[in-house]
C-alpha cells in the first residue's frame, strides 16, 4: 500500500479509502466488522465515515456506521494510533430546526456525538458534509477552528461543496486565521465528472487541497471487493489490484487525487 500526504498537512494516508456508507445498510455490522479487517490487513489506515449514516434505512437513527468502526476500534485498542479516522457533520441527526446544518450550536452537539459514537477523544479529519447556506461560512470555520485548537478534531474538509463555496471558505480561513480545508471530498464517479472537473479540480491544484474520491464510487466498489472476498475467499492482493486499478488514480504530486 502506497501512502500520500493529505493536502498540505503532514499527515499520511493510504491511496485507498475505506468508506462506511453501507454500514448498517447493505453490509451488516459482522459483514462490516470483515470488511475492516481485510482493508486494515491490506494496509488501508484511512477510514471515513458519517454521523447521518444510515439513517435513512427503517429502523435506523442515524450514526450506525460510525457505532460499528467504534465497536471494531474497540476489539484492538492498538489500532486507533494506526488508524486516521473520518467523520462528517451536517445531516439532520435530530428533531427540530436544530437538528442539522452547519450552525456552531449543531457543530459542537455533533461532534461530541461521534466522538462518544466511535468511542475516541479525537477526529483525525472532521468535513462538512453539505453546504448549509442559512449558515455563514464564518460562523462554521470558527466552530472547526475552536475544535481543533481543544483537541477534539485534527484536520477538517469539505465535502459537495462546489468549487465558489470551496474558495470562498479557504479565503475565510485565511483572512480570519482559522484552520482551513486540507481536503475536499466531491462528488465525482464515472458518471458525475463534470462539476469536479471544470472547476473544482482547478480549485484544488490552486490551493493545495487534495480531492478525496470516495464518497459516491469506492465507497460501493470496496465494499463489494471486500465482501466478496469474505464470501469467496478472493485473495487480498487481488482485491487490492482490482481496487487500485478500477477505482482510484494515484495522487499527482500537487496532492490532487
Amino acid at each position: 500500500m502506497n501512502y500520500r500526504r493529505l493536502g498540505r498537512s503532514g499527515m499520511k494516508v493510504s491511496e485507498l479509502c475505506m468508506g462506511t456508507m453501507q454500514f448498517g445498510w447493505t453490509a451488516d455490522e459482522t459483514t462490516a466488522l470483515q470488511i475492516l479487517d481485510r482493508a486494515f490487513d491490506a494496509g488501508l489506515n484511512f477510514i471515513d465515515s458519517a454521523d447521518v449514516y444510515s439513517r435513512w434505512v427503517e429502523g435506523n437513527s442515524g450514526g450506525e456506521a460510525e457505532q460499528i468502526v467504534g465497536r471494531w476500534l474497540a476489539k484492538s485498542p492498538a489500532r486507533r494510533d494506526q488508524v486516521i479516522l473520518a467523520t462528517k457533520v451536517r445531516g439532520r441527526m435530530g428533531d427540530g430546526p436544530n437538528g442539522e446544518g452547519l450552525s456552531r450550536l449543531h457543530i459542537v452537539a455533533a461532534v461530541q456525538a461521534s466522538l462518544r459514537r466511535l468511542g475516541t477523544d479525537h477526529i483525525d479529519l472532521y468535513q462538512l458534509h453539505s453546504p448549509d447556506p442559512d449558515t455563514p461560512i464564518d460562523e462554521t470555520l470558527e466552530a472547526l477552528d475552536d475544535l481543533v485548537r481543544q483537541g477534539y478534531v485534527r484536520y477538517i474538509g469539505c465535502s459537495n461543496f462546489e468549487a465558489w463555496r470551496t474558495v470562498e471558505a479557504l479565503w475565510t480561513s485565511d483572512r480570519e486565521h482559522l484552520a482551513a480545508f486540507a481536503c475536499v471530498q466531491p462528488h465525482y464517479n464515472l458518471l458525475h465528472r463534470r462539476e469536479f472537473e471544470q472547476e473544482l479540480e482547478a480549485a484544488c491544484r490552486s490551493f493545495g487541497s487534495i480531492a478525496i474520491r470516495s464518497g459516491n464510487g469506492l465507497t460501493q466498489v470496496a465494499q463489494l471487493v471486500f465482501q466478496t472476498y469474505i464470501r469467496t475467499g478472493l485473495s487480498v492482493p487481488l482485491a487490492r489490484s482490482f481496487l487500485m486499478s478500477s477505482a482510484v488514480d494515484k495522487l499527482s504530486p500537487t496532492g490532487v487525487a
